[in-house]
């Protein structure tokens, strides 16, 4: 039986990935920092025949990291799978962002990464096999305003992901970077912000999406099975990744004609319903 650890898989999508995995006949840690509801999942799995355990996760914890190792290899015997998937959400402008948001973001989606790929690394490393998914999101291509330290955060994602491609390709490990844009998840209830009623806007835009959480956790195990490095999942995003790397220049130009305007007025006045920055 295959193995693989989901970060942040008590929720979102994160959850709907334990779901996936388990329903591809794989055995699961979910790992979390919100233990009651992680263990809640687990007992859900298991009552399913899923064989799976709960670990309580601070992923800007290189201890945290250490322990979690042991344990699963106290369960299982190989990780043949990891998900960084763990992941929270900022929205300021750069001067109103604190520096302790600020750090607090960086550390848990992109430290929190890092220290996942290099705790398990030496493992799949000494087998000669495993894949490693980081999630980072379309905010790590495409670069929308009011978003700062989150687009900064998952464009680290991005090129820690496409570092480590290159660095593990003499060995049988596979590396993929999920990019999703606006999914229906938990990931406003611990969204700090300094623009009041965002909030309410981004959970407006998510609800609004074609595109569920189960649609993305089935394209990342297809992606995973083909080998496919980047894994987008939204049409509409991914033909303005193109734009961008096709001309930068002709996308910053749109981006500022259709959002510097609004920005300066929500600066002004506020957010209001209609609104929209991204």
């Amino acid at each position: 039986m295959k193995t693989v650890i989901i970060t942040g898989g008590a929720s979102g999508l994160g959850l709907a990935l334990a779901h996936e995995y388990a329903a591809q006949g794989y055995a699961l840690c979910i790992a979390d920092i919100q233990k009651e509801q992680g263990e809640v999942v687990v007992e859900e799995l298991q009552s399913r025949g899923s064989d799976a355990f709960f670990f309580h996760l601070d992923v800007s914890n290189e201890d945290h990291w250490k322990e979690l190792k042991e344990e699963a290899l106290s369960h299982w015997n190989q990780v043949d799978v990891l998900i960084n998937n763990a992941g929270v959400a900022s929205a300021s402008l750069l001067e109103d962002q604190s520096i302790k948001d600020w750090q607090w973001l960086l550390d848990i989606n992109l430290t929190g990464v890092m220290l996942g790929c290099k705790t398990f690394l030496p493992l799949m490393k000494a087998r000669d096999n495993g894949h490693i998914i980081n999630t980072a999101s379309m905010a790590g291509l495409l670069h929308a305003p009011c978003m700062t330290a989150y687009n900064v955060s998952k464009a680290g994602v991005v090129a820690l992901s496409e570092t480590l491609k290159v660095e593990v390709s003499s060995w049988n490990i596979g590396v993929s970077v999920v990019c999703p844009a606006f999914v229906q998840t938990n990931l406003t209830d611990s969204m700090r912000t300094t623009i009041p009623g965002v909030d309410k806007t981004v959970n407006r835009w998510m609800a609004q999406s074609s595109v569920t959480a189960d649609d993305v956790a089935k394209a990342v195990f297809n992606g995973m099975e083909k080998g496919d490095f980047y894994i987008l999942t939204h049409r509409k995003e991914k033909l303005f990744w193109w734009l961008k790397r096709v001309s930068p220049a002709v996308l910053l130009s749109l981006m500022g004609k259709t959002s510097g305007k609004q920005i300066r007025k929500i600066v002004e006045k506020g957010l209001g319903e209609k609104d929209a920055i991204f």
